[in-house]
C-alpha cells in the first residue's frame, strides 16, 4: 500500500481502512502469541500500513482546518 494511492481516498474510506487494519493486526498479535503466526512480516506489513494511514488522515484533516 503506497501512501499516493491513499491520497486519493476520501476521510470516510480511510477510517474504514484504518478499522480493518486493526482489526488485522489484533488478528496477528493473537497468532503471535499462540505461536502460530507463520509469517511474522504480516505483522510488520500491517503496522506500517496502519502508519501509513493515519498519517494521510492527518494530512487530510489538517489542510481541512488550513482552508477554513
Amino acid at each position: 500500500m503506497k501512501a499516493k494511492d491513499l491520497r486519493i481516498k476520501t476521510i470516510e474510506e480511510l477510517k474504514k481502512l484504518e478499522n480493518d487494519l486493526r482489526k488485522k493486526m489484533q488478528e496477528y498479535l493473537i497468532l503471535k502469541k499462540i505461536k502460530k503466526l507463520d509469517k511474522p512480516y504480516f505483522l510488520r506489513q500491517t503496522k506500517k500500513d496502519l502508519a501509513r494511514v493515519l498519517t494521510v488522515i492527518n494530512e487530510k484533516l489538517k489542510q481541512k482546518w488550513e482552508n477554513k
